[in-house]
């Protein structure tokens, strides 16, 4: 399902957007300033597209007609209980106005699609067309717009996602004000507490977001949040994971200032920060791997890693430490770590040779310490990986 804007109007109702200017309809759009609408009855009107918001793929329309009869859909005020009988109509594959039913598989769900969005799943057959198409309760409310499909082979195997309509709402609220929806934003790459960074780190459970990278001069690095930070609460309420603390964040102004409960270095510490306003769109950037065939480097056998100074692979920054081989049975390999990742940091201390990170793995061990946790830079992404240590 590509993302280019599902088409969703809410008409009078909940909303309040006025009958005469907005139409529930199913479509797509793609980057441009207009749209057409076909109905049942082969009438096609032009319409405009007021906003749209690329983070929940939801866009809105206005009809440019005279006419004030279409009929409205009203959206449900609440998420749907898991086993409640839908109806999702669409167009797969181009057969228009296609309806299939099914029931309500289960509740926030999140697919990475819509990072910090709960999604519905439902069982109903969703296809490739289906995207845009509202999902009705038996009341006829819409409880949902159809998203996402999952499938290995392209086709309906039964689990599709659907947009709730509370979200659909507070979208189509804003973007009717303002042309836009406004989130706010912290700057900072974020990643799960497994259990192993949680060990190394001292907390009691494997909850809260790691920071692995704040964007420098966003409002999270200018308060003082530092990488290996983890963020375990958001104005007192608690943060389960990184998502968690996405929606929390993404749920507030931009302008207002929320207060965040740290873990750092053992001891809980609190931050002011300013929120920013979450950009629609971020500038994708060419990422240059670095050339393994460089400079020989220096074995860490306990990592199962071969390393350089970062100077010394064009491309790899002045920082760090450059992964030039490893170990496909070693432990770096089983977590993930590859040729060409940069290693900024190994047990919080910044390394820029090989020999220091031999010295930080040495003063691990002396410590009795089973895992060190590396912060790595793969590509434009940085995140931090708990290794188990091996023998030197």
């Amino acid at each position: 399902m590509s993302r280019n804007g599902r088409v969703v109007m809410q008409t009078e109702g909940t909303s309040g957007v006025s009958r005469r200017d907005l139409l529930s309809l199913i479509g797509v759009v793609a980057g441009s300033a207009t749209a057409e609408i076909k109905t049942d009855n082969g009438t096609t009107y032009s319409a405009s597209i007021v906003g749209i918001d690329p983070v929940t793929d939801l866009a809105l329309l206005k009809i440019d007609s005279a006419r004030d009869d279409f009929t409205p859909v009203r959206l449900a005020d609440q998420m749907p209980r898991v086993g409640a009988w839908v109806l999702a109509i669409g167009n797969p594959f181009g057969l228009d106005g296609t309806v299939t039913a099914g029931i309500v598989s289960a509740g926030k769900r999140n697919v990475g699609a819509n990072s910090s969005e709960d999604l519905i799943q439902i069982d109903a057959p969703v296809n490739q067309g289906n995207s845009g198409g509202p999902t009705f309760d038996v009341d006829g409310n819409v409880i949902g717009v159809n998203t996402a499909i999952f499938s290995p082979s392209g086709g309906s195997v039964g689990i599709a996602f659907a947009i709730p309509a509370p979200t659909v709402k507070s979208v189509v609220a804003q973007l009717k004000d303002n042309g836009k929806v406004s989130r706010g934003w912290i700057g900072v790459q974020i990643q799960p507490v497994t259990a192993e960074i949680a060990d190394n780190l001292g907390l009691k459970a494997s909850e809260g977001a790691l920071v692995a990278d704040p964007q420098p001069n966003g409002p999270a690095a200018k308060a003082g949040i530092l990488a290996g930070d983890v963020i375990t609460a958001v104005n007192g309420n608690a943060v389960k994971d990184a998502r968690d603390l996405a929606k929390q964040i993404g749920g507030m102004a931009p302008g207002g200032t929320a207060k965040l409960t740290v873990w750092r270095k053992g001891e809980e510490k609190t931050f002011s920060i300013a929120l920013g306003e979450l950009p629609n769109q971020r500038e994708a950037r060419a990422t240059t791997m670095p050339d393994s065939s460089g400079p020989e480097g220096t074995d860490v056998p306990r990592l199962g890693l071969t390393v350089v100074p970062a100077g010394q692979v064009a491309g790899s920054g002045s920082e760090g430490v450059v992964v030039t081989e490893v170990d496909p049975n070693g432990i770096a390999s089983d977590q993930g770590v590859k040729t060409g990742d940069v290693i900024l940091e190994v047990g919080g201390k910044k390394v820029a040779n090989p020999a220091d990170v031999h010295g930080v793995l040495d003063a691990a061990q002396k410590d009795g310490k089973r895992t060190v946790l590396l912060r790595v830079k793969s590509g434009d992404a940085t995140k931090f990986v708990a290794l188990r240590l091996g023998k030197a």
